[in-house]
């Protein structure tokens, strides 16, 4: 009599969950940002596209920093870091690059470094903005280097978060055109995601704080424009294995700062390395060292025991390692 009590409550739990799965749009038009959305229209490849961003002016005649994303997250993920740097009188311009986040999910479109890099300088054109401080995580860090290499009068200095491109990735992976990760997008799952984060960015862990960070994906998974949604994962895979930075480190001409979770194994790539490669992708321990040497006059910040995501895995001893890295810089207010 009791199996098919427990199997009731089952079915309940799980309609429960169901019914409370976030579903999205492609545009995240009822997911809610942290700061006030804007959007910047513009036409690029033939098409009007608009990317939303967020702005928190600056005090006192203080520098902007611009703060460019990851592939798996949008802007909205940078709030803690966003915190601190506008309650020190920074500004903060936070887009979400076209394909991302709330901006266009466009059919078609040539994404490259060069291209969103354009966008985005575009944007601050938009907004009177001549100068940033640049900060870019993960893939963001790959955006931020060809950014600071095609604008380098309009960056005043360049953070490296955990960045990816830290390698040439073709090096030592096979190339794997835009229908293999199209067909791989279209099979994620809620929980493949969990899993995936919970093994490559947390060390195993699991927490209420990196649920929430999901959610956008889960209520893509869910939402109308899945196919969508994955078709411009898809495309935007191409350009981190085809345009590689590390060969251009050499050519910065603007003061970088390297900030790197040395647990980090980030390695894109490594599932489909080649068969008489032994070279060990994504050792952040390693990378960091050879980077500082690859790149003129470059700092580096390694922190122990933190990986892909040390602002989100633990703020506290990142923001330690973060105020060390910006005193350093002297990013104080330039004389008129």
């Amino acid at each position: 009599m009791q199996k098919p009590f427990f199997s009731l409550l089952a079915l309940i739990f799980a309609s429960v969950l169901w019914s409370e799965a976030p579903v999205y749009d492609a545009r995240l038009t009822r997911y809610a940002y942290p700061y006030p959305v804007e959007s910047f229209a513009f036409r690029s490849q033939n098409q009007s596209l608009e990317m939303a961003y967020m702005h928190l002016k600056a005090r006192n005649a203080q520098p902007t920093f611009l703060l460019l994303h990851g592939k798996n997250f949008s802007g909205y993920y940078f709030k803690p870091v966003i915190e601190v740097l506008h309650k020190m009188g920074f500004g903060v311009l936070i887009p979400d690059q076209i394909g991302f986040g709330k901006s266009s999910k466009p059919a078609y479109y040539q994404f490259g470094f060069p291209q969103l890099a354009r966008n985005t300088h575009k944007l601050m054109e938009s907004l009177n903005i001549s100068e940033v401080i640049v900060i870019g995580h993960s893939m963001g860090g790959m955006l931020a280097t060809r950014f600071a290499l095609m604008y380098p009068e309009s960056t005043r200095h360049l953070f490296l978060i955990n960045p990816i491109g830290l390698e040439n990735y073709l090096d030592h992976a096979h190339y794997k055109d835009v229908e293999f990760f199209y067909q791989s997008e279209l099979a994620k799952t809620a929980e493949g995601i969990r899993v995936y984060q919970k093994k490559n960015y947390y060390d195993g862990q699991w927490s209420e704080a990196y649920e929430s960070l999901i959610q956008t994906h889960i209520g893509w998974l869910n939402g109308p424009d899945h196919e969508r949604i994955a078709w411009n994962n898809a495309l935007t895979y191409d350009m981190i294995f085809s345009q590689p930075v590390v060969e251009d480190f050499k050519k910065l001409r603007v003061p970088t700062s390297l900030i790197l979770g040395t647990r980090d194994r980030t390695g894109p790539g490594r599932g489909f390395q080649k068969d008489a490669d032994s070279y060990e992708l994504g050792r952040y321990d390693r990378l960091g060292k050879i980077s500082r040497i690859r790149i003129p006059g470059s700092r580096l910040y390694e922190i122990s025991g933190l990986g892909h995501m040390p602002f989100i895995e633990d703020f506290k001893r990142f923001q330690t390692v973060f105020q060390t890295a910006l005193e350093d810089a002297d990013l104080s207010p330039k004389h008129q």
